[in-house]
């Protein structure tokens, strides 16, 4: 979701605000949670790398700087940086990684709001939103992980495995019809993963849980799979285009987890350019 408009001569600020930030909240959480070693190095390790690729990704998508709906995106990833020292760190403060997970949720919505108010969308946006969505859902699977079994690993690294398939196979790449179905399986895994890293549901109950999470991504990412399967050929499967709307859990329109809610049938040549720009490797549906 986090679509904006770009200010032009920003890069660098904004690279520097990323690893500020992420600075700042480390500094609360070895306070306030009691972060060790481990913890504030993963978590600067997550700032720099954070703000390199960012940086980079500007420089490739030609983006001068970050609009308003992307600065939004941006918080979020520092709170995402949060949760991943809290999880490197092995942490029990299973309160503040549920806090942080939960908000960062929540701003999910907020960046396609703000996009979509100050009319910023942007391909640009949509894949960034998307990296933050993928990097959390990762930092919470590990989290899981941790207590309920490796499978859960799955649920993280299915978009990666996706988009490494991709790279061989192009047909992976083209684009989808938007999905109401997709973008709620996607609500899911996000809804689940803090749910069960918050202890409440119980040991045997969050397995249950997060397995049922894990098979309706499964289905959803079969079921995108085969569609692009049964239209690989056909020549105008590109023109599915991103907007800069919708709601739910997961934005970008790029995939994540089975979801992307910003495609619309929009066809023509403009369509096919704004999806060539946010697709790049990441795609599905």
């Amino acid at each position: 979701m986090g679509e904006g408009g770009h200010r032009a001569g920003t890069a660098v600020p904004d690279g520097a605000a990323a690893v500020a930030g992420g600075g700042v909240l480390l500094l609360a959480l070895h306070a306030g949670a009691g972060l060790g070693t481990a913890g504030a190095l993963a978590g600067a390790v997550f700032a720099a790398g954070a703000a390199g690729a960012l940086a980079y990704g500007m420089r490739r998508s030609g983006v001068p700087g970050l609009g308003p709906a992307d600065r939004v995106t941006l918080a979020r990833t520092a709170l995402i940086g949060g949760v991943a020292a809290l999880v490197a760190d092995r942490s029990a403060a299973v309160a503040w990684l549920v806090a942080l997970a939960a908000v960062a949720l929540v701003l999910d919505g907020a960046d396609g709001w703000v996009a979509r108010r100050t009319r910023t969308a942007s391909a640009f946006g949509a894949r960034f939103d998307m990296e933050a969505d993928a990097l959390l859902i990762l930092v919470l699977s590990v989290r899981v992980a941790t207590f309920a079994g490796a499978w859960v690993l799955a649920i993280g690294a299915m978009r990666y495995a996706f988009a490494a398939a991709a790279r061989t196979a192009p047909w992976l790449r083209a684009g989808l019809p938007y999905s109401r179905a997709r973008k709620a399986v996607a609500v899911v895994q996000g809804v689940v993963l803090v749910a069960v890293a918050s202890g409440v549901p119980g040991r045997t109950a969050g397995a249950a849980l997060t397995a049922a999470a894990l098979a309706l991504l499964a289905w959803s990412f079969g079921r995108d799979i085969a569609w692009l399967h049964r239209h690989r050929h056909r020549p105008d499967r590109a023109g599915w285009a991103l907007r800069g709307g919708g709601a739910g859990r997961f934005g970008g329109g790029v995939r994540l987890g089975g979801v992307r809610p910003w495609r619309v049938g929009v066809r023509g040549a403009s369509a096919r350019r704004a999806s060539r720009g946010a697709r790049v490797a990441f795609l599905g549906g």
